[in-house]
């Protein structure tokens, strides 16, 4: 007996809201990341969990081929949604997403970061996290088209993923964040301040790959 095509069309509804899922957990990626103080956000933080959500719900069909290799039958309709109104609101959640959250609402929140970085200068505090958490939440529609283009669409797509987003963390920007930090040493030495910690710092963002090859051949 097959599967009712009302089931199917569920199902399909589930896989097809799936980058719109993605979508909202880069936002709330980026609205922790500011909670979190952006330079010295937690490992297993929202931060970090909000972005696993994200490549999970972008790779989610690759990853659900795991099942059938544990020989669990896992029937993943063609994505065509015969029941009308489901596919109604398929279109609809995924507009809404797109048109409410992403066009209207994230340049909004981008926003009020700016203002919260003006308040935190006028504090006495650093405006730099609220300035970053900014960029990377007006950078969600660009953070959500890098991550898929690193989609293999294998079953290794989720990890495959992450090791991409590494790379492109230790290639691109780390070398940008040693020169800010570097910057940053240098006005502090023209101020009189300690500048030694990010000179450090700025060495270290540089030789990170270095380091992590030499942590993993000494294993």
């Amino acid at each position: 007996m097959g599967t009712p095509q009302l089931l199917d069309d569920v199902i399909s509804v589930l896989l097809l809201l799936a980058p719109s899922a993605a979508l909202l957990s880069l936002i709330l990626a980026g609205v922790s990341l500011r909670r979190e103080g952006t330079m010295t956000f937690t490992i297993g933080g929202g931060f970090t969990k909000w972005m696993l959500w994200a490549i999970v719900f972008l790779t989610l069909q690759p990853l659900l081929s795991w099942f059938t290799w544990f020989r669990v039958a896992v029937p993943i309709p063609p994505g065509v949604i015969a029941t009308g109104w489901l596919s109604n609101v398929q279109s609809d959640l995924s507009q809404f997403v797109h048109n409410f959250f992403v066009q209207r609402l994230v340049p909004t929140l981008a926003a009020f970061f700016v203002l919260r970085a003006i308040l935190d200068a006028a504090a006495g505090q650093h405006p730099l996290p609220s300035i970053l958490a900014a960029m990377f939440v007006l950078g969600t529609q660009t953070t959500y088209s890098l991550l898929q283009s690193y989609d293999t669409g294998t079953q290794y797509a989720t990890v495959d993923v992450l090791d991409s987003l590494w790379n492109h963390l230790v290639g691109t920007i780390m070398p940008i964040a040693a020169v800010l930090a570097l910057v940053g040493a240098i006005l502090n030495f023209a101020t009189s301040k300690p500048f030694l910690r990010l000179v450090a710092v700025s060495l270290a963002m540089l030789t990170v790959s270095a380091i992590w090859k030499l942590l993993t051949s000494m294993m």
